[in-house]
This record gives C-alpha cells, sequence and structure tokens, in this order.
C-alpha cells in the first residue's frame, strides 16, 4: 500500500495545483496576467507536451515541416532565387490547414510549435528579402513582389453581431485586440454591431483610447413610447430618440469621408423592407456618400420595435438628402448578421473574427470541439440540428407560398427565415456568455456600470483567442511593414534624388505599376 502514496501524493497535488490556476485564471485583471497563469497551466495539465508534439490529424504537418526546412535553407545558404520564388508561390493563410479552429482550442495558449516556427520563419525571410539587395531583383519589381503577395495572402475581417445593449461586449473586444495591436482594417456590423464599427470608422486611434473609457455611451438610446403613440403607427420605442444618440456618437461623416480619416473599411448592414429584395451591406466602396449614422439607424431598426427608415445621403454641396428615397430599410441582423462572403469579395478577406452577442443566437452557439466532433455520439446531435433547421425552413417556404400574398405575414416569414438560414460563425468566433441576468440588460440605456460590466465580459471571453489571432495575423502583419519599409526608401530617393533620372524612372515604375516581379 505503501507503495502507491507517493504517486497518489502526487497526483493529488497536481490536481490541486490545477484546480488553483483555473481559479486564478479565471480571476486575471489583464490580459498578460492571464496568459501567464495559462502558460502554468498548459505546463501543469501536459498540454505542452501536445505542443511539442508535431503530428496531429487536423493538419498535413509534413508539408509545413518540409516548408520549414527549405525555407530555412534557402535563408541561410543565401539561395535568394529560390527563397523569393518559395515565397511568392507558397504563402497562404490555411496553408496545410494550419489555420483549423481545434488547433488552438487544446491548448490554453499557442498551437502546435511547428506551426509558430514556420510561420516565425516566414517572417524572417520575407524581412530578409526586404532589407538586403538583389540583381534579379529591382527596387520596383521587389516593390510589387510585397504588393501582389499582400494582396494574395489576403487580410482579416472582424464582424459584430447584433444584440442591442448587449452590443456593449463588443467595446471589450476591440479594447483587447486593440492592446495586442491585433484590430483589423475591415469590419463589419449590424444592429448594435453596427454602432461599433461605425465608432471604429469615425474615431482615430488616439481617440478610440476615450472610446473605451465609454465616453459619449452614457446617453439615452431607447424612449419607450405611450400606447396611444403606439396605436398611430410606428415601432415600440422611439426611433428619434436613437436617431439622436448614433448622431451624437458617429458625427455627420459619410463612409467615403471616415475612410479618409481612419482608414478603416466599415461595412454595415441593412436590409430592405421589402422582403424581396436582397440585404446589402453599405460601405466607402458601395455607397460613399452616405452617411454613417443613417446607415446605423437603419441597421438598428428591429422590425416591430422601431419602424422601417428612410436613409440620408451627403449631395455635392454637402448637404444632407435622401438616398434611394423611395426604398425604406430595417436591421441587417434579421437577414445578414455577418456578411462575410459580400466583404470577402471586396476586401480580399483570408479569415474573419466573430464577435456574437445576439441573445436568440448565443444559447444556441457551439464551441470548435463540439462543432467539429466526429465521433458516434455527436451524431444525434448533429442530426438534429440540421434536420431542425432544414424542417423550420420548409416549414416557412410552404406557409410563404400560401400567405405569401399577405405582406405582413411575407415580411415576418422572410425575416424568420433569414435568420434560420444565416451562419453565424466565423474562422475564430468571441461568443458572450449569458445567463436570466442579461436578458435584462437587452434595452436598458447604456450606463457606465452596465457598460464597464459588458466590456469586461468582451475583454475576458477575447483573451483566450489572442494567442491563435496573433498567429493568423502576423505574416499579414510583416507584410505590410516590409511595404513600409520599402515606401520609407522610395521616399527617402525621391528626396534625396529628385533629379536622378534612374530613380525617377524607379519610382515612375512602381507607382503606374507597370513593372512586375521578374521572371526568375
Amino acid at each position: 500500500m505503501n507503495l502507491h502514496l507517493p504517486t497518489y501524493t502526487h497526483h493529488s497535488r497536481l490536481s490541486s495545483r490545477i484546480k488553483k490556476l483555473e481559479q486564478n485564471l479565471q480571476a486575471a485583471k489583464d490580459y498578460q496576467e492571464w496568459r501567464d497563469v495559462a502558460l502554468e497551466l498548459d505546463d501543469a495539465t501536459g498540454r505542452q507536451d501536445w505542443k511539442l508534439d508535431n503530428t496531429s490529424p487536423y493538419y498535413d504537418y509534413e508539408l509545413i515541416a518540409d516548408r520549414l526546412t527549405r525555407l530555412r535553407r534557402y535563408r541561410l545558404e543565401r539561395k535568394d532565387v529560390e527563397l523569393v520564388r518559395i515565397l511568392r508561390e507558397g504563402l497562404h493563410h490555411d496553408l496545410g490547414n494550419i489555420g483549423h479552429p481545434l488547433l488552438y482550442s487544446h491548448a490554453y495558449i499557442g498551437t502546435k510549435k511547428l506551426i509558430e516556427d514556420y510561420i516565425e520563419e516566414v517572417c524572417q525571410c520575407l524581412y530578409y528579402v526586404c532589407e538586403h539587395d538583389f540583381d534579379f531583383l529591382p527596387a520596383a519589381d521587389k516593390y510589387c513582389f510585397f504588393e501582389d503577395t499582400k494582396h494574395s495572402y489576403g487580410q482579416p475581417a472582424l464582424m459584430f453581431s447584433g444584440g442591442a445593449t448587449l452590443g456593449l461586449f463588443h467595446t471589450g473586444v476591440c479594447k483587447a485586440l486593440h492592446a495586442q495591436d491585433l484590430l483589423p482594417k475591415v469590419f463589419s456590423g449590424s444592429s448594435a454591431g453596427a454602432l461599433m464599427a461605425g465608432m471604429l470608422g469615425t474615431h482615430t486611434d488616439e481617440e478610440l483610447m476615450d472610446l473605451y473609457d465609454g465616453d459619449g455611451f452614457y446617453q439615452h438610446a431607447f424612449r419607450f413610447r405611450k400606447l396611444v403613440e403606439i396605436l398611430k403607427g410606428g415601432g415600440i420605442a422611439d426611433v428619434n430618440v436613437l436617431k439622436v444618440f448614433l448622431r451624437q456618437n458617429l458625427g455627420n461623416y459619410t463612409f467615403e469621408e471616415a475612410f479618409a480619416r481612419t482608414g478603416r473599411h466599415i461595412n454595415i448592414a441593412v436590409a430592405p423592407f421589402e422582403g424581396s429584395q436582397s440585404p446589402r451591406i453599405m460601405n466607402e466602396l458601395t455607397s460613399p456618400y452616405l452617411l454613417m449614422w443613417s446607415a446605423a439607424l437603419a441597421s438598428c431598426a428591429v422590425p416591430v420595435l422601431f419602424p422601417p427608415v428612410k436613409l440620408t445621403a451627403k449631395n455635392a454641396e454637402g448637404k444632407n438628402s435622401p438616398y434611394m428615397s423611395s426604398l425604406r430599410w430595417v436591421d441587417g441582423s434579421v437577414r445578414s448578421d455577418f456578411p462575410r462572403t459580400r466583404i470577402a469579395r471586396l476586401y480580399n478577406i483570408n479569415y474573419t473574427i466573430a464577435c456574437q452577442v445576439n441573445p436568440h443566437i448565443v444559447p444556441f452557439m457551439q464551441n470548435d470541439v463540439q462543432r467539429y466532433r466526429k465521433d458516434l455520439l455527436s451524431w444525434p446531435s448533429k442530426i438534429v440540428r440540421g434536420q431542425g433547421k432544414v424542417l423550420a425552413m420548409g416549414a416557412m417556404d410552404f406557409t410563404r407560398e400560401r400567405f405569401g400574398r399577405m405582406p405582413t405575414v411575407r415580411r415576418m416569414l422572410d425575416h424568420g427565415y433569414g435568420i434560420i438560414g444565416q451562419r453565424y460563425y466565423g474562422d475564430v468566433n468571441i461568443v458572450g456568455s449569458y445567463n436570466l441576468r442579461h436578458y435584462t440588460y437587452m434595452l436598458k440605456n447604456p450606463s457606465k456600470q452596465l457598460f464597464r460590466i459588458l466590456q469586461q465580459e468582451g475583454e475576458r471571453a477575447t483573451w483566450p483567442k489572442i494567442s491563435g489571432i496573433a498567429t493568423h495575423a502576423r505574416i499579414g502583419k510583416t507584410l505590410e511593414h516590409c511595404l513600409e519599409i520599402l515606401n520609407a526608401k522610395r521616399l527617402a530617393l525621391l528626396s534625396q534624388s529628385v533629379n536622378d533620372e534612374d530613380c525617377a524612372k524607379t519610382l515612375l515604375a512602381i507607382e503606374s505599376r507597370r513593372v512586375h516581379p521578374a521572371q526568375i
């Protein structure tokens, strides 16, 4: 019996240590503290060993190991031609399936060391090419190499769901990502998410710090109308109060003006009141002269709660004018909460971060492990969920065919069909954790206390995702930095050798994009 006592004691101490670390993780006050505890937990639970084991059924580890070896050898042996070629032909965000969600769900922080080593080597190789001069790759060709590679690699997008006042959760997500320099340049938002996207689009980096403190949020966004007012028409809540709230927070910027101010691509989802038309996303490309607060107001116009609204743009003289005056618009989340396909086409998106707080969606969301389970025990749940969706959409189709001539019924069915038929997941998902108390927050006017509660929940939900997002983002950020370095060199050439004919030709080639990477 005594022979087994040391083993039992060791397991007991280890179990106590893990439990204590888990408690510390829950009590962490900032990301750095959370990260330090998470690394200890990975070590205590054996997950660190999992990281060191290159094998996994979720990615092609042999392909990644081979490319890592070749990249490192070409760089160290200065085989520059081969290095440039392998970089240009092989950079892909999900090469060998290294973006698989389960590779970032097993450990508390980080993923397979092979993947991290591969990404580190790619970045070193990119800086090597950027900083050295090669006879076969003149300055103009090098600039084009990085620009084309960045375009083919793509960029991330952050998508905010609706959720009324629960959308304050989004501020915590942004605060946590901003602190780690991980905020993308492309955002989409619907309903409450449209406000968050609009705030990002109209505030500079310096102004965002005030935004994270809640500056401007403590105002009345909701005023519920009296029964007499409701009977005269309109929604349960006063749309004019919401309009004032949005104008105060978003200013009077058009999408074009907001982009010029911040450099952020803002997409706001809206849906035509008439269900026969498809939902749209508004941004600086599709609707440059549309006022951002107007698009946010339409996206917040939840049917029944608010009446459908008309959109407002700026005319050539800078005055407000109707936008497609014959149409009325409603909440974008009922038809297109996450318009990932559309923004992917417009902005060359390689992966999406979905921030979901919609109260009718969150209870049905699954984590990555649940979604990607393939064992026999997972089949009943998958069948019920899949068939339930098919049956619900089929029932709505059947009803629409028979009652489609009644506009009110038709619109309700269209909205219901849109809610059930949407995809609510991104490549990375940050989801609120709800209890009954959260449903009492939904239509409360923002207060300082409520802002702090929901913002902190958003931060804490984001911390476990940061290491994965940072891994996804690193190559794209390196490509951006290399282009900044090359642009700085170009400007230096311009200031030093304005009259130099060769310099002028190089700059002209870069600007015109007529020169493409040499045939190596």
